[in-house]
């Protein structure tokens, strides 16, 4: 192979590209980072990380990282069907690990990981920008920063630039897309009347909707509003609408008294809730992490553990193989088949709790009472993520087709 100027160059300095470059620097690796924003702003986007993630966390040695960039630790996921309290699962006391969620500020967290990639010894540039990918070996990085066009050679290059990855679309990767069933709406909160280690979830089956409240610490709440694009409500997006956002959430089932002093200290956005996928994220020294692998429905809150679980597998096979293509289409065949089956197990959730309509309600008219008898029918994803069983007994018990 002709020499390279990086053994890796990661494009997207979020939470895959800045694990990863401080993983791979650290164990001696050359890494270059490049990041297109200089300094991380607020937008909407997954702020919660499932117990599952927290296992690839631990895996990653980053959980001190989360925790000086201001992570708190959410104990408790409380259910309401319809405004009525169904439940208030305790995470620590039921899940294998015995951790609860773990919800952070995004920019925060993206400061830390990126300066502490730095740390590790990895070549970090902000404020450039990604404009093409040749593959090969090696593979050829294109961008342009303060001085211009450059380019460098790596033995991989990874795209870690999220859900409308740029490096997969020049790279000539082909994206499989859900149908468009969801739209999830979020905006950051100060001043809901909600405890500090408490998830939210308040559903409405039968109209199709749901709101979501994930504590972030120091009084700040990323607040969530998930509804079908079947039946659209009032515009989401602006903060022009952030009185229609409240309302929307109440009308849902949320209590009004959560809102009564609530002020939005971020943008409020809404966005299309359907899973965007490649099969088999590698080819010709491209690979793909994190949402530009599989962007996960939002609806499901998965996507942070599901983007560490990309960074903890890869590495492992480029640490354990010198052949890089050998150990990029292992990890390629490995994201496969878990990402499968966590698309799997969410698509029974999304059919139960988002589907509306004679029939829907008939489904959940006999789903719900073998539910509430006999919890352990329904997939863990909190606690197992894609290890949970997702194999047609699975799905038969879950939907109580074993039950006359």
């Amino acid at each position: 192979m002709t020499p390279s100027d990086y053994d890796v160059a990661i494009v997207g300095g979020g939470l895959a590209g800045a694990t990863l470059a401080r993983s791979l620097a650290g164990s001696g690796l050359r890494a270059l980072v490049i990041e297109r924003v200089i300094a991380f702003k607020d937008r909407v986007r997954g702020e919660g990380m499932l117990p599952w993630g927290r296992a690839e966390a631990t895996a990653l040695g980053i959980d001190d990282l989360l925790d000086t960039a201001g992570a708190v630790e959410i104990r408790y996921w409380k259910r309401y069907i319809g405004g009525a309290p169904r439940d208030c699962r305790d995470l620590i006391e039921t899940t294998p690990g015995r951790q609860g969620c773990l919800d952070f500020y995004h920019p925060a967290m993206q400061r830390q990981l990126l300066d502490a990639a730095e740390a590790a010894g990895a070549h970090v540039r902000r404020g450039v920008e990604f404009t093409a990918v040749e593959c090969g070996s090696p593979a050829t990085l294109r961008m342009r920063g303060a001085h211009g066009e450059e380019r460098v050679t790596a033995r991989l290059v990874v795209g870690a630039d999220g859900r409308c990855s740029k490096v997969r679309t020049s790279a000539g990767f082909t994206v499989k897309r859900d149908e468009h069933s969801l739209m999830i709406a979020g905006v950051l909160h100060e001043g809901l009347k909600l405890p500090g280690n408490t998830v939210q979830y308040v559903q409405n089956p039968a109209e199709g909707r749901a709101a979501l409240v994930f504590p972030l610490g120091e009084e700040r709440f990323r607040s969530y509003f998930v509804y079908s694009s079947k039946n659209a409500p009032r515009t989401m997006s602006g903060n022009g609408h952030a009185g229609d956002f409240v309302t929307s959430c109440i009308e849902t089932g949320a209590p009004a008294e959560w809102y009564e002093n609530a002020e939005a200290a971020g943008p409020l956005a809404a966005y299309p809730g359907a899973d965007t996928w490649v099969a088999h994220p590698y080819r010709d020294g491209v690979v793909l992490i994190g949402d530009a692998a599989a962007a996960s429905n939002p609806a499901w809150g998965c996507g942070l553990a599901l983007t560490l679980r990309d960074v903890r597998v890869l590495r492992d096979h480029l640490l354990a193989n010198d052949q890089w293509d050998q150990a990029a289409r292992a990890y390629a065949r490995e994201h496969d088949a878990y990402y499968a089956a966590l698309h799997r197990v969410q698509s029974w959730f999304t059919l139960l709790m988002y589907e509306t309509g004679p029939a829907a309600d008939a489904r959940r008219a006999h789903v719900f009472p073998n539910l509430a008898r006999e919890p352990a029918r329904a997939p863990d994803m909190l606690a197992l993520g894609p290890d949970t069983p997702s194999d047609e007994a699975a799905r038969r018990r879950f939907f109580a087709e074993d039950v006359v």
